[in-house]
């Protein structure tokens, strides 16, 4: 009786700390990014890329997607395979006329989806197949189409003949023709007729002069225009040069105004990770911020520094725009991907972020959505297109438009 008594209290003495151990793994779990959205403009649904370097293609059409809802046109699939199809014979023709010195791959720009519309016209989905139909996948692959065209210009625009055939171009259509699906000269919708041009102008697409390509880059002065020097941006658009402060307060007041951005990024920084989270954490201020924490974080690797940084709310780097120049300079930030900008929400510390909309399908925790802090935005932004009224008055009138 006198034994059993005393193990009781030693069970129950013991307890309290297991219920310690399990509330402190609970609270562990529990750490991470917590967001609260500020403000979430209305998109379209995320689609899927999928084995393809069109990125340039769905999230330019996504924008104008979210364009055409914020305008009250009401809901639009619009077919990237139509814009990937032109912009592929203007690239070829483009690379053929240079001798090859304009380059030929599947990459692109945000001017490209508005020079199709502006130009070409627009189709919905349903005009022509769907993705990967014509050749018998179920999701996009353009690993085979990529290498017969680049093979085809490259023996055009590179090779030995004196004198080129007009039928090249004919043919070159053929093989996307034959892997994407021709492109519809006419088509029915509910009961009407449209061609593609008439059908952008029916849904509110018709003038591509509202939009603008901003940048902020310090070697071209600045408040003028000038061309992105990347090689997808092969049509030489122009974008308008903003101080980095300046171009940072586009975002807000575009957002703050119901206007979407079409935002074009590096996302090969670690800090832009697979699980939804875009950040540039600044592992070595944070060693000496974190205070009793210091000897933990400074007896970390740099690896696991990092891994710490990104699994939660943590310091992050303060861009400059020395910073900015100095990673484009050096090709540390490059053209890497296209997508889109709709809200703003803040995380349990109360650090904002930019909601942004993917186009690798409903991929990881936020199913195909991204959070991006506005450090990693002013350090790796390669430019944005926007609604020239998602502009502050007082930019418009500095950039002269």
């Amino acid at each position: 009786m006198k034994k059993s008594f005393i193990l009781l209290l030693a069970a129950m003495a013991v307890m309290p700390s297991f219920a310690a151990v399990k509330k402190d793994k609970k609270e562990k779990k529990e750490e991470g990014y917590v967001f609260t959205t500020v403000k979430a403009l209305p998109v379209t649904s995320v689609k899927d890329q999928s084995r393809s370097g069109t990125c340039w293609a769905f999230s330019g059409l996504g924008f104008f997607e979210a364009e055409l809802l914020r305008m009250g046109k009401g809901e639009h699939d619009l077919c990237e395979m139509f814009v990937v199809h032109k912009t592929m014979e203007d690239r070829a023709d483009a690379a053929v006329r240079t001798h090859g010195d304009v380059s030929y791959s599947q990459g692109g720009s945000f001017y490209d989806v508005a020079y199709c519309i502006e130009n070409y016209g627009i189709v919905p989905q349903t005009a022509m197949p769907e993705p990967g139909s014509p050749y018998g996948e179920k999701s996009i692959n353009h690993n085979e189409v990529d290498a017969v065209a680049t093979a085809f210009v490259k023996a055009i625009a590179e090779g030995k003949q004196k004198k080129i055939s007009p039928a090249w171009k004919k043919a070159f259509r053929g093989i996307y023709d034959a892997y994407l699906g021709e492109c519809p000269e006419r088509f029915i919708i509910d009961g009407k007729e449209y061609d593609p041009k008439s059908y952008a102008q029916s849904i509110g697409l018709g003038d591509m002069s509202q939009y603008v390509s901003l940048t902020s880059y310090m070697h071209r002065p600045f408040y003028k225009p000038f061309v992105l020097e990347i090689q997808d941006n092969w049509r030489w658009a122009q974008s308008y040069n903003l101080p980095l402060d300046e171009f940072m307060q586009v975002f807000d007041y575009a957002i703050q105004n119901d206007y979407p951005i079409a935002w074009g990024s590096d996302v090969s920084e670690t800090g832009f990770t697979r699980s939804g989270i875009a950040v540039m954490p600044d592992t070595e201020g944070a060693a000496d911020l974190t205070g009793s924490d210091r000897d933990r974080w400074l007896g970390m690797t740099p690896g696991e520094r990092s891994s710490e940084a990104l699994s939660k709310p943590s310091p992050e780097k303060v861009i400059t725009q020395e910073m900015r120049q100095e990673a484009y300079d050096n090709w540390e930030t490059t053209d890497d991907h296209g997508m889109l900008i709709y809200g703003i929400a803040k995380d349990q510390t109360g650090k904002e972020y930019y909601m942004v909309k993917n186009s690798w399908g409903e991929y990881g925790k936020y199913k195909g959505m991204w959070y991006a802090s506005k450090a990693f935005v002013a350090y790796k932004t390669m430019n944005i297109l926007v609604n020239k009224n998602g502009v502050p008055a007082e930019l418009r009138k500095k950039l002269g438009i």
